[in-house]
């Protein structure tokens, strides 16, 4: 897949620039502050300065064959595999056979692909023949989601971001691009059990993920979230009350200060799933219904919703587009026609973000 150059156009392809808030947004700004205790709203530890604590290791001199024990070979397609090559093939008949010959030498390494949004990640890279490497905590969960598929094509290697010490050097081999959309609830709940917390996954497993990521990679994707530079503000310091959006601002400030060539991709209020109890088979009757057309900004000053599907589509999408490296964006999605999986329309949809920010602060 050829690297997309942002056009500088400075008409953005859509004039609703900001969606409505979302009604529980709404609601919760509504409230008068006194109901809640200062102590409440302020975050559960002091912000403090990021320190890499893991420089970046390269091992290009030391290469090891892959091996995993606990790898999962996947050898044939499954039914729901081969729905949604005819559903994202049909959206994706204008790419071109240079982009299809670049697809040929990536190999895009997954970190959460068993989440909402992973799911949809990794069947898209899938449908596209990228070849894709997962870490999943429990590679069985691989075969369930995606079916049996051949090795050639995705690997799936048990690993655990909190755990440096699962993070060994071979894993990232040959890996050309990191999407990485690990992620918790923001208040206690069942999924926080076996300390699966937003400290441990938000921050100390970016922090680990990005200390073994070779220098040669071309682009780390991480998922994040609208909201982190104001955790200590309504209504977002109601959301924060656990860290959640501290601690994701803090992983952003790791990456960021890494060196890695980065894109962070701030998502609102995720809508259509979660998909995490279903087998792709139900996973891709899902649409974006009528909320198709995508809104981008930067300065995290969007408020809205954005259909997983979206989020999915702008990482993959973030991989080969120029003007996103180094770059942070929110995302929305709104009623309209959006632009699917056209290479050339999410890369004026990122510049004109980019315009638009430039714009703001001049």
């Amino acid at each position: 897949m050829r690297k997309i150059h942002c056009t500088c156009s400075t008409d953005p392809p859509h004039r609703n620039l900001f969606s409505p808030p979302s009604p529980m947004a709404a609601k919760l700004h509504s409230l008068p502050p006194l109901h809640y205790p200062l102590s409440l709203l302020k975050s559960p530890k002091p912000f403090p300065r990021i320190p890499i604590s893991h420089p970046l290791r390269s091992y290009h001199s030391q290469t090891r064959p892959l091996h995993n024990p606990d790898s999962r070979p996947l050898r044939s397609s499954s039914p729901a595999v081969r729905v949604l090559k005819e559903k994202v093939g049909s959206e994706s008949a204008d790419v071109g056979s240079s982009d299809r010959a670049g697809s040929v030498s990536k190999l895009v390494l997954v970190v959460g692909g068993s989440g909402g949004v992973g799911q949809l990640i990794v069947a898209s890279l899938l449908s596209r023949k990228i070849k894709s490497r997962l870490i999943l905590r429990d590679p069985e969960k691989a075969t369930a989601l995606f079916g049996e598929q051949d090795e050639k094509i995705m690997q799936v290697l048990k690993g655990d971001t909190r755990n440096l010490g699962d993070l060994d050097p071979s894993m990232f081999e040959g890996v050309t691009h990191v999407i990485c959309c690990t992620g918790t609830t923001a208040f206690p709940s069942r999924r926080w059990d076996g300390d699966n917390t937003p400290e441990r996954v938000d921050w100390e497993g970016v922090r680990n993920l990005v200390s073994v990521l070779p220098r040669t990679l071309k682009r780390f994707v991480l998922v994040s979230s609208v909201g982190v530079t104001k955790f200590d503000e309504l209504p977002w310091s109601i959301m924060n009350l656990f860290g959640v959006l501290k601690y994701k601002k803090m992983g952003e400030d790791l990456v960021v200060q890494s060196g890695v060539p980065y894109t962070i991709i701030r998502p609102g209020r995720l809508t259509d799933g979660p998909y995490t109890s279903y087998d792709l088979n139900t996973l891709l009757k899902a649409t974006a219904g009528e909320r198709r057309a995508v809104v981008i900004g930067q300065g995290d000053k969007l408020v809205g919703e954005v259909s997983r599907l979206v989020v999915a589509e702008a990482c993959i999408q973030a991989l080969d587009i120029e003007c996103t490296k180094g770059e942070i964006f929110e995302i929305n999605s709104i009623k309209g026609d959006g632009p699917g999986s056209d290479p050339q329309k999410w890369a004026a949809l990122f510049s004109t973000a980019r315009i638009r920010q430039t714009d703001v602060q001049g």
